[in-house]
């Protein structure tokens, strides 16, 4: 059914999304503040419950220093591997980056990482560059 799958990609989005708050040390509260979006309708993304608009998720992907790319792949609307893309470029980690090319591709080709764990990793390898770049190693 077309519904389920839709509310299994929302639940996806909202898990998505809680995680990288998280790993950002950022409370709801927080996320709000940066997003200018109340704290419910946050919570309510998070638990797959509301379907964003483009311009919510870009807001978010900017407060937990992610391509606006990266979140919308998530939700559905772009695909995965041009957000992947679209995200190095967007942090430097494109070719002719130092190292940054390397790592990504040696994540991208790991035949031990599922496709999830790839993304994961991918994700915390970018915010943690993100974090040294503004000082906040």
């Amino acid at each position: 059914m077309a519904d389920e799958g839709v509310r299994k990609n929302l639940e996806g989005l909202g898990d998505f999304i809680r995680r990288q708050r998280t790993q950002a040390e950022m409370s709801l509260r927080d996320l709000a503040a940066r997003t200018n979006v109340s704290n419910p309708y946050l919570s309510q993304i998070e638990r797959g419950l509301h379907e964003p608009s483009i311009r919510v998720l870009k807001s978010i992907a900017g407060a937990l220093n992610l391509s606006a790319e990266t979140l919308l792949a998530q939700a559905g609307l772009l695909e995965a591997r041009s957000a992947e893309a679209a995200a190095a470029e967007g942090t430097g980690l494109a070719e002719g980056a130092p190292g940054g090319s390397q790592t990504i591709a040696a994540i991208e080709s790991d035949p031990d990482l599922s496709e999830e764990q790839r993304q994961e990793l991918l994700e915390r390898y970018r915010a943690m560059v993100a974090r040294a770049r503004s000082g906040h190693a």
